[in-house]
């Protein structure tokens, strides 16, 4: 079938298919409104229209251009995340902040990609990151609760969303999966050995490309042997992440070598990235300028850091922040089969 037949999403027959998955997603924002609500949570809606998208060197924004009353004009950006804005608030005082709302991210479409979708974002000041664990698992429990789901299902893999989450470092995921003792290449300081870690994949038979930098070996070890071994029978919560794959969060204290990090997967989706926020100004500034300084190597492109932000961090208490893709919760709880079938209006250019 040929783009040009077929039906868009409008269509009666289609949304008819759609609709009750549409209605299911209404009941869940619902029931997680009312969740965070019940523990002390304050909802915000943050600004879509910032000075800087984000500086993650994988994260591509749109962009538009602010026209002044002076007739001057501002480059801005649709937010990847309100992470920036959120943490302002926490520096303002807030203590529990939660914002569910629209995020963009430029150059992702897929099943489980769409260029603007939902994120529920929720900061708890002075409570350590592992809390966040528990509160994924709840929402899991909530979503499943809320739809009458009783297994998640994606792809023929399936997870009891009531049972308790299994939990593995990426240092044993790596070990378990690949033989490969990843914390090796990582020193104390925050450096990577590329040659050990290259060495490595090629003992595992892990395909990799010459130009292939550290942070392109680690992902490649996680897509081929981490991510399609975790998420199966029961969420995984897959933490402390080495800290060059952490760029917004605090070192462990434990191990210098990674990061308060963790990600939550379920049958082979991922649905939230959470970390143990890190404060440090100067820290932080290092780590988007090296993150920025890859992203114009890669693509000709870097944005410009949020300076009101970095200001904010040296006043931000310590806090723990997770980031969850809602449309996914909602596939996954739901039954559809891709992300925008739990939208109500899909962004154009979308396959039906």
């Amino acid at each position: 079938m040929t783009s040009a037949s077929r039906s868009p999403w409008w269509t009666p027959h289609v949304h008819a298919d759609r609709r009750p998955h549409l209605v299911q997603r209404n009941r869940l924002r619902s029931a997680v409104r009312r969740w965070f609500e019940d523990r002390d949570f304050l909802e915000v809606e943050t600004a879509a229209l910032q000075r800087s998208p984000g500086n993650e060197m994988g994260l591509s924004a749109f962009s538009t251009v602010l026209h002044t009353a002076d007739g001057e004009q501002e480059p801005l950006y649709l937010h990847t995340s309100p992470e920036f804005a959120a943490k302002k608030l926490l520096a303002a005082g807030e203590r529990r902040l939660v914002v569910l709302g629209p995020v963009w991210r430029n150059g992702e479409r897929g099943a489980l990609h769409a260029p603007e979708f939902t994120m529920l974002e929720w900061y708890r000041a002075g409570e350590p990151y592992e809390q966040l664990m528990r509160d994924c698992a709840a929402l899991l429990q909530l979503a499943a609760e809320t739809t009458g789901a009783t297994r998640f299902c994606f792809r023929g893999r399936e997870v009891d969303p009531f049972a308790e989450p299994e939990r593995l470092t990426v240092a044993e995921a790596c070990e378990r999966f690949a033989g490969i003792d990843l914390l090796a290449t990582v020193s104390a300081q925050g450096e990577t050995d590329r040659e050990a870690l290259a060495a490595a994949l090629t003992r595992a038979g892990i395909r990799q490309a010459v130009d292939d930098t550290w942070g392109d070996l680690f992902t490649r070890l996680l897509v081929e042997r981490v991510e399609p071994a975790i998420g199966n029978g029961r969420a995984t919560i897959l933490c402390e992440y080495p800290t060059p794959e952490a760029a917004l969060a605090r070192r462990s204290a434990h191990d210098g070598r990674v990061a308060e990090r963790f990600e939550l997967f379920a049958c082979g989706v991922e649905l939230a990235n959470c970390f143990g926020e890190l404060t440090d100004p100067a820290e932080q500034r290092r780590r988007f300028e090296a993150e920025m300084s890859e992203r114009e190597r890669r693509f000709g492109q870097r944005y410009p850091l949020d300076e009101d932000f970095l200001a904010a961090l040296a006043h931000m208490p310590e806090a723990s922040g997770a980031a969850l893709g809602f449309d996914r919760l909602a596939m996954l709880a739901t039954g559809a089969s891709r992300v925008e079938d739990v939208v109500w209006t899909p962004v154009p250019g979308g396959d039906w």
